[in-house]
């Protein structure tokens, strides 16, 4: 990588399934050859992370974020339908076949179980530090594992043995939060808090305070009960630590050159262009007829964007986060305008004039509306180079000049938690009854929590904030970083309608569980409205 290379990432990764549990241990460790030092127990350790960038910026990132109003892939002209599972998504009409709701499952799951079988191994190793933190970094990623999944379907198994013969028993929602707080509390002692290159993509103190505080804030929706006195203790505990700020350069959070060296990433998804695959939103967002601007070793898909009611919350005069999305007329890095050779009707379909067909150079346009003028069943808006620029496109995850470009796959790395979220996590508790607190010597009522954000976006500062403006705040601060589904659910705003979703179904709140795993255990039963 160019950063780090996640450790052990040749490893065989485990199972899928979480109940394809009866299977051999298979190990090159011995009694005689246990790891005895820090690397060699975090080499051990390398499947649980190399399993986690597989699915996380594509399959999971799109139940999360394709849910909602953040991001859309419709189809131009009966291409990108595939299947419908992307419509489905957007409409909030998926299935338990649904390919991203098995696939994520299994990634899950596979996830937890290559936790459980590191573990397994590490329990005869002789007694050390080395030892002791090992196994609260498996345990701390085993609970990731975890919460993914319980805040995708709800009520799942509770899987900490590796081999078991018997088919998990699912357990209530409020139970696996339960079983993720206790697991990060018992924890905490033992792992890391060091910060940088040394810890960079494993967990530490502070990605469990910052878990803790992520699953404090949503308990109203995970066990009905309201948690916002902790969600502020969590973001204490971290902010008193001093380890991390606000980076002073917002693009570069997201950028191909991403990693250690940014100072407010409490944990990421590393990703590696050639040797860890899984992020590519370049390839499937940009436009064909932005190759040259960007320097791209491929040639991107035109599928994926936003909406525009969503593009138009970024909507604060000087806020650089606007500069993440490509709006309007477009032009190369010289100032001169991208422009496309086609014809009059290759720009409009729909236009009738003598001169059609003739030679036409058009100037790529992206525009946020968007309008059905295909199959309305398959969410269709045509596909001439009007319908091609429909749909503001995203830059956040900087198209990066360095991509394989065979597979597609860039360097940017994803953060998970990060200092950022963090602040607007405890000024949204407040809002909600928790009381303010003093961190450092500062008061941190909600306003300065924002105002935080804003300075460094160079977006205006505010004198007052209200619980919906919060939620705008976060969408501006956090588009694409995989948590719009888990905001909207907990702001009661999921059923709304937006782009060309009507669907007010509360109980798609809840992903259904996958037939396959149904199939291969008794012991599941479906979510309500499947």
């Amino acid at each position: 990588m160019k950063k780090l290379i996640i450790p052990g990432a040749a490893f065989l990764l485990a199972l899928s399934a979480c109940t394809k549990l009866d299977v051999p241990v298979e190990s090159e460790y011995t009694e005689g050859n246990f790891p005895t030092n820090e690397a060699s127990f975090i080499a051990a350790t390398g499947p649980a992370y190399s399993q986690l960038p597989t699915r996380y910026a594509v399959d999971y990132w799109r139940m999360q974020e394709m849910s909602t109003d953040a991001a859309i892939i419709p189809a131009r002209g009966g291409n990108y339908v595939d299947g419908g599972q992307y419509r489905q998504l957007h409409q909030h009409s998926w299935t338990p076949d649904h390919p991203n709701v098995q696939g994520v499952w299994e990634w899950g799951y596979g996830g937890i179980n290559t936790c459980n079988r590191i573990l397994l191994l590490f329990e005869p190793a002789p007694e050390s530090a080395s030892r002791t933190r090992a196994i609260a970094e498996m345990r701390a990623m085993r609970a990731l594992y975890h919460f993914f999944m319980m805040d995708l379907y709800g009520n799942i198994p509770i899987v900490t043995v590796f081999g078991s013969k018997t088919a998990p028993e699912q357990s209530k929602r409020a139970d696996v939060a339960a079983f993720i707080e206790s697991e990060l509390k018992a924890i905490i002692p033992d792992l890391d808090d060091r910060t940088g290159a040394i810890t960079y993509g494993r967990p530490t103190k502070w990605m469990a305070f910052a878990m803790l505080e992520k699953l404090y804030l949503n308990a109203p929706v995970y066990t009905g009960q309201q948690r916002n006195a902790e969600v502020v203790a969590m973001a204490d505990s971290i902010l008193a630590g001093k380890r991390y700020s606000l980076d002073a350069n917002y693009i570069a959070i997201f950028a191909p050159e991403n990693g250690p060296q940014i100072t407010e990433t409490i944990f990421a998804v590393p990703y590696d262009a050639n040797k860890i695959d899984g992020c590519q939103f370049s390839r499937f967002g940009l436009h064909t007829a932005l190759v040259d601007k960007y320097s791209l070793p491929f040639r991107p898909s035109i599928a994926m964007s936003t909406i525009a009611s969503y593009y138009a919350k970024f909507n604060l005069a000087g806020d650089v986060r606007n500069t993440t999305w490509l709006a309007g007329k477009q032009f190369d890095n010289a100032g001169k305008p991208i422009t496309i050779a086609t014809t009059k009707v290759g720009v409009d379909d729909s236009y009738t004039g003598a001169d059609a067909k003739d030679p036409y150079t058009w100037q790529l346009d992206f525009t946020p509306e968007m309008l059905l003028r295909g199959d309305p069943a398959n969410m269709d808006i045509g596909n001439d180079e009007l319908a091609k620029a429909k749909g503001v496109r995203s830059v956040k995850y900087y198209p990066d000049k360095n991509a394989n470009p065979s597979t597609r796959m860039q360097n940017n790395d994803m953060p998970v938690f990060r200092l950022a979220d963090v602040l607007l996590m405890k000024a949204e508790a407040i809002l909600r009854g928790a009381a303010a607190t003093t961190v450092n010597g500062e008061l941190q009522p909600p306003v300065v929590l924002v105002n935080k954000i804003r300075t460094r976006a160079s977006a205006p500062t505010v004198t007052a904030i209200t619980l919906d403006e919060l939620l705008e705040e976060r969408a501006r601060e956090l588009a694409w970083e995989g948590w719009r589904r888990n905001d909207l659910i907990r702001f009661g705003k999921f059923e709304d309608a937006w782009g060309f979703k009507t669907d007010n179904d509360t109980r798609k709140r809840l992903y259904p569980i996958p037939t396959s795993e149904k199939v291969l255990n008794p012991n599941l039963v479906q979510n309500p409205g499947y």
